[in-house]
């Protein structure tokens, strides 16, 4: 199947002096039509310049860039059916909200009979219906998000892009609108790139996610690859709050740490690796039993507790689902790992 967007060997050097740094370094990779692709990474890393590229916002220094299997790699924005959507709204205040959705339409030439039809359809498909006279400023924050994605959605365009759209929102209108983007895009079937430095947003919306670290695509593979198999240090410290632990592997490939005795998902070599243990990966035992642990720091989130124990690995932070058997601080326990949440990286 012909992919929806493809890099291929993209680089991006802002300015004219070769002697400048990279903001993007040589990537490639494919976001497959009718998925959603989340670019995923910490302030800098490229990832707003690489779905600048993709809208045609800003030209690769090298490289080539296809939609639909199309070399758009010279096109500008008009020439590439893509729509984009920024962190700001950018509604017209002037306009009311089926005004300001049909504005890319008459912009593109279609009359104003046909052009408020569509704009009426999109506003449906964002459940905003009876809200066509309003201003933006008579919106909520979310009203006004779901009328910049239906100006976004009414051009049809091949490819859709969100640049941090949900950065604005407060975190339960953040849950409820990343929700009603990730269902409508599988209901349309739309191609989508995603950009975000929140990793629970990304999990929660993506088929793919690329994970990128100055210039470069550290891992790309499905949320649970990336959640469950990072294969970078980098990358199991990014994704999930994950602790690394300095240990080391033995000849038989076991790694051993402290008491603790792990086998890695994938074969690693004798040496010097790192484990990275997620907050809920963590069994809370009798003392004696795995690793000793003392209780430094408590806090109850209402679903959860989070702890601090003091370790001979340093302190540990746990998160305990059991709301039955809350431990006070100074209490020993033995600490234990699972089966999902701790995976073995190789120190490069």
């Amino acid at each position: 199947m012909t992919a929806g967007i493809e890099f291929r060997n993209v680089t991006k050097r802002y300015g004219a002096d070769a002697a400048a740094p990279l903001a993007v370094k040589g990537i490639s990779f494919e976001a497959a039509r009718g998925t959603l692709t989340t670019i995923l990474g910490p302030s800098g890393c490229g990832k707003t310049t690489t779905l600048r590229m993709i809208a045609g916002l800003e030209s690769p220094t090298s490289g080539q860039i296809l939609i639909q299997g199309k070399d758009v790699t010279t096109l500008g924005p008009a020439d590439r059916n893509v729509s984009m959507m920024f962190q700001s709204y950018a509604l017209f205040p002037h306009m009311n909200v089926v005004e300001n959705v049909m504005y890319g339409l008459k912009m593109s030439g279609v009359s104003k009979a046909p052009a408020r039809t569509r704009a009426v359809d999109a506003l449906r498909n964002v459940g905003l219906v009876g809200f066509d006279e309003r201003l933006p400023s008579e919106l909520s924050g979310g009203q006004q998000q779901r009328v910049a994605l239906a100006r976004a959605l009414v051009l049809e365009p091949e490819v859709l892009l969100f640049d941090e759209p949900l950065s604005n929102l407060d975190a339960r209108l953040r849950r409820e609108m990343r929700e009603e983007i990730r269902v409508l895009q599988q209901r349309l079937k739309l191609t989508v790139a995603y950009v975000t430095h929140d990793q629970s947003e990304a999990l929660a919306v993506s088929d793919q996610i690329i994970v990128m670290d100055h210039g470069v695509i550290a891992q790309k593979g499905t949320p649970q690859d990336l959640y469950e198999f990072p294969t970078t240090e980098f990358v199991a410290g990014f994704m999930g709050e994950a602790m690394l632990f300095p240990a080391r592997a033995d000849a038989g490939g076991t790694v051993s740490l402290g008491p603790l005795r792990i086998t890695p998902r994938h074969g690693v070599p004798e040496g010097g690796v790192k484990v990275a243990v997620r907050p809920e990966a963590w069994h809370i035992g009798p003392p004696g039993a795995g690793l000793g642990a003392r209780l430094a720091k408590s806090s109850y989130l209402g679903s959860n507790y989070e702890y601090t124990f003091e370790t001979e690995l340093g302190p540990i932070f746990v998160v305990s689902a059991d709301l039955g058997n809350v431990l006070g601080v100074g209490s020993d326990v033995g600490l234990s790992l699972a089966d999902h949440g701790v995976s073995v990286v190789q120190v490069p």
